[in-house]
């Protein structure tokens, strides 16, 4: 799935967006803007400020794709140290989204099939996948210790997000 910036995505979260998501979202323009951060750096400031900022991303981080292996790199995150860095296309939510260029919400994660078992706090997952000039570079995968964490909002927001780092994106 290709979202340009004025998709019907855009317009349906600009109407429902809390006024924390778009705090976040202004400041991650700025970040975004900062010549004098790498592309690295940047998603680690990112992944902390949303692990921070709102309260049912228990988990944030980036993974970004190697065609060539098919497997999902993880470059930047916060929260609980994860012993999954690499992942292969088609294994978990995250090896999904990779095949499907779809977001995948999952609700209850012990009840997904083929779910790698990060924490056994995790409820449930959001991974929106990053697209830039239609191909899918990466992920961003959100866990939460709460069960229907995500919804819409949280959906559209993360959305947002990967476009405004699509604009930016620097393969690392």
């Amino acid at each position: 799935m290709y979202y340009k910036g004025n998709s019907p995505t855009n317009f349906y979260f600009c109407q429902m967006a809390s006024t924390a998501f778009l705090a976040v979202l202004n400041w991650v323009d700025t970040l975004l803007n900062n010549k004098q951060l790498s592309f690295e750096s940047k998603l680690e400031q990112l992944c902390e400020k949303l692990q921070k900022e709102v309260g049912h991303y228990d988990w944030v981080g980036f993974y970004f794709a190697q065609a060539e292996t098919q497997t999902l790199h993880l470059k930047a995150f916060a929260g609980i140290p994860t012993e999954h860095h690499t992942i292969p296309f088609g294994k978990g939510i995250c090896g999904q989204v990779a095949l499907s260029n779809q977001l995948l919400n999952v609700p209850q994660v012990q009840e997904a099939d083929n779910y790698i078992a990060c924490s056994l706090e995790v409820q449930s997952e959001l991974v929106v996948p990053l697209i830039v000039n239609g191909q899918n570079v990466g992920q961003i995968d959100i866990d939460s210790h709460t069960p229907n964490a995500f919804d819409a909002q949280d959906e559209a927001f993360l959305l947002s997000l990967c476009q405004k780092i699509a604009l930016h994106y620097s393969p690392i």
